[in-house]
């Protein structure tokens, strides 16, 4: 398994409830297969620039071991998913 990392934000017009299950979703999808090594929700900050008419987002960094093809569901996931504004999954080379 290789060491990843990845950033998401999540839109800030939902409810509480749903983005603490759209966290819950993404972290299943890894631990499917990988383990989470460390969890950070940074909590609602404010964009650098408006992306689709938003300029808050809920952050979210994840470091997790996974196999390419968790990784590979988890990016086919990401695209798909309404909540998320943007996101970014790294390989950790540290």
């Amino acid at each position: 398994m290789r060491k990843y990392e990845i950033m998401y934000i999540i839109r800030t017009d939902i409810e509480q409830e749903a983005v603490q299950s759209t966290i819950e979703k993404f972290q299943g999808i890894i631990n499917n297969g990988g383990e989470v090594t460390k969890h950070d929700v940074m909590g609602k900050r404010r964009l650098a620039y408006e992306i689709e008419k938003f300029r808050d987002g809920h952050y979210v960094l994840v470091h997790f071991n996974a196999t390419p093809e968790v990784v590979s569901e988890l990016d086919r996931v990401m695209k798909i998913s309404d909540e998320i504004i943007r996101y970014l999954i790294v390989k950790d080379v540290a």
